[in-house]
């Protein structure tokens, strides 16, 4: 059996995906991370962003990932994130206005937190 890791993802409101991986890649303020089973033991402050798991079962979970921690210690990583939505719970029209109007308003967070929205769902880290 290959080596896995148990994955559990929450927000403030919510606990968004568990299960199993073999590598899930994240960013932090440091930088983008991957990590696999085995990994060092970490705490990273996570920046917006998509969040990348490759689930044991050969499939992808992409999330959008707006703020909080991730840590990882004895194959267990946790994603604790502040706002977190699954890429087939964006909408994407919703998504793309909200983008247009951050650009209009010259708000740089609400343009990231959209743009980030929409490469989870086009799955691009």
């Amino acid at each position: 059996m290959a080596a896995e890791l148990h994955v559990e993802m929450v927000a403030a409101d919510r606990s968004v995906w568990s299960g199993t991986a073999t590598l899930v890649i994240a960013r932090t303020t440091s930088g983008d991370i991957g990590v696999m089973p085995g990994h060092q033991p970490l705490l990273g402050v996570l920046e917006s962003g998509p969040v990348t798991i490759r689930t044991s079962d050969g499939g992808t979970v992409v999330a959008a990932v707006h703020g909080g921690f991730i840590s990882f210690a004895d194959d267990k990583l946790s994603v604790l994130a502040e706002i977190a939505e699954l890429s087939d719970e964006i909408d994407v029209k919703r998504a793309e206005r909200a983008l247009e109007r951050a650009k209009s308003a010259a708000d740089a967070a609400a343009e990231r937190r959209a743009d980030v929205r929409l490469r989870a769902v086009a799955g691009v880290h």
